[in-house]
């Protein structure tokens, strides 16, 4: 069994259980994913399949990605992921991963890149608390302090300051699968999940985590 698929982020819904429960969810679009690549111990040292997501023309790839991905039936995608696997030879080049692999009820772990917030303070970007509201304060959404002149006579290393926020890499884990939709290749997960809409994203089961 592979560990996990590629797929992408459609946008956020609700639905109802079938106690009476509104349950807000992530719709994902998961898969369908070809394998690219099988990889075993005896040629690379572990077992993986690399997964292809997102078809798209051969003019879109590069002359070495298109040769790599000839060998595995011809289509061209828009990205690969490498998951973990516990026996290879159970699958084949071409052949397709969906989402019937995953469980209704099941938890599992998912990997996006955030919303990038451009250049933001440490309010929005740490939370600090910010500085007095009164009359006459300089300070309502300023750092404050950040190191003393004498000794060190530096900023220490990791203080938190303005800077970029966003747009990176984030992982989520534990979130339950609330429904499934196989013949449209959809996921419905309890809960928010880090990426725009249309954003690509990357699931794995919880066992392997």
């Amino acid at each position: 069994m592979c560990d996990g698929m590629l797929g992408k982020k459609i946008g956020m819904t609700a639905m109802f259980a079938a106690d009476g429960r509104y349950i807000p969810v992530t719709v994902l679009e998961m898969g369908p994913c070809v394998v690219t690549q099988i990889k075993t111990v005896a040629t690379d040292g572990y077992n993986a399949l690399q997964l292809g997501f997102g078809a798209i023309k051969e003019s879109k790839v590069n002359k070495p990605t298109a040769g790599h991905y000839k060998k595995s039936g011809g289509g061209y995608y828009l990205t690969n992921g490498e998951f973990g696997v516990e026996n290879p030879e159970e699958f084949e080049l071409g052949q397709k991963i969906t989402v019937d692999m995953f469980e209704i009820g099941e938890n599992i772990s998912i990997t996006g890149k955030t919303k990038g917030r451009g250049f933001s303070g440490v309010i929005k970007r740490h939370g600090f608390h910010g500085g007095k509201d009164t009359h006459g304060s300089h300070s309502h959404r300023v750092p404050g302090s950040i190191g003393c002149s004498a000794w060190p006579a530096k900023v220490t290393k990791g203080k938190k300051l303005p800077g970029r926020y966003g747009n990176a890499k984030h992982t989520v884990k534990n979130l339950e699968i609330i429904d499934i939709r196989p013949e449209e290749n959809l996921l419905l997960i309890k809960g928010s999940v880090p990426g725009h809409n249309s954003s690509l994203v990357k699931i794995r089961k919880k066992k392997f985590l």
